[in-house]
């Protein structure tokens, strides 16, 4: 299992490092075809870029906050530093959104002619290539980790493709009718995208900072799989929340009154092990109260 684990976390920094170098190379690409074209939908495509590149970066922190232990000084871990981070980047995103939406306004009403769209073509293409390998390889590495914040770096570049394919099709299209006004409409297409995803990620970052319950679904997992344990007779007080990757669970079972202490700490030892078995990583705290106690 140790081996596993070691292999794990090797997969998901191999995955942060191609995430920020893809990044890098992203910007450079989409900064030489934004000099070469001075199209606005480039430039918000090289903008998505840079967000991008300090999202990969979030994600490497977040990573690596991920895999140190709980210390002393921060006994439930360091999760919240990742919705942190992630509040951070809604903000960024959102500023940089305002400012491209100004910029296409400027231009929408006195569009200037673009560049060498072809050599604009050319690198934007080369760049969904590269966002394609990089979407290929984390999803190979979610599947052999089950990370979270690889899925949510990989769900980010997911939905960099569309964006990126409709700069092409700006680029096409006022390449065949000359309506130079094209672009900055694709501009601010897409700086609404931008908007979108930070409004997305800064609510999913609050809740997690205000440590909002988990999903119905979830939380009725963890109700079933301790009321499936033999000798439980009922459940109440089930509180959840997630900090990062990791959830926390706290739950009151209900037990016979007249069972001897040990027999009830080795029922809650198999509820805890079972709900993180479901849910690798889960703490799980359980208290035991007897099932036929009378009421104060």
């Amino acid at each position: 299992m140790d081996k596993n684990m070691h292999g794990a976390k090797g997969w998901m920094r191999a995955a942060t490092y191609a995430s920020t170098a893809t990044a890098l190379l992203l910007i450079s690409l989409k900064a030489w075809a934004w000099a070469a074209t001075d199209s606005i939908a480039i430039l918000s495509s090289l903008i998505d870029s840079l967000l991008d590149g300090f999202a990969s970066l979030v994600t490497l922190v977040a990573v690596h906050h991920a895999l140190v232990p709980a210390d002393r000084e921060h006994r439930f871990g360091h999760g919240k530093a990742e919705p942190l981070a992630a509040l951070t980047q809604a903000t960024f995103v959102t500023g940089s959104a305002i400012i491209l939406v100004i910029q296409a306004m400027r231009r929408l009403f006195n569009p200037p002619a673009l560049g060498d769209s072809q050599q604009g073509i050319a690198l934007m293409a080369a760049s969904i290539l590269i966002t394609l390998a990089l979407v290929l390889f984390q999803s190979f590495v979610v599947k052999r980790t089950g990370s979270v914040a690889i899925r949510a770096d990989r769900l980010h570049y997911l939905g960099d493709l569309l964006p990126n394919m409709a700069v092409i099709a700006a680029l096409v299209l006022v390449g065949i009718t000359g309506l130079h006004w094209l672009d900055p409409l694709f501009g601010m297409a897409a700086a609404l995208y931008l908007l979108r995803g930070a409004w997305m990620t800064g609510r999913e970052a609050l809740d997690m900072l205000m440590d909002r319950e988990l999903p119905d679904d979830i939380r009725n997992q963890v109700r079933d799989i301790a009321l499936a344990q033999e000798g439980v007779l009922g459940l109440h007080d089930l509180r959840s929340r997630q900090a990062g990757s990791t959830y926390f669970f706290q739950m009151h079972l209900e037990l016979p009154g007249h069972m001897p202490l040990t027999d009830a700490h080795e029922i809650a030892d198999q509820v805890e092990i079972k709900i993180r078995d479901r849910f690798p990583g889960a703490q799980v705290i359980v208290h035991q109260d007897p099932h036929d106690i009378s009421p104060a």
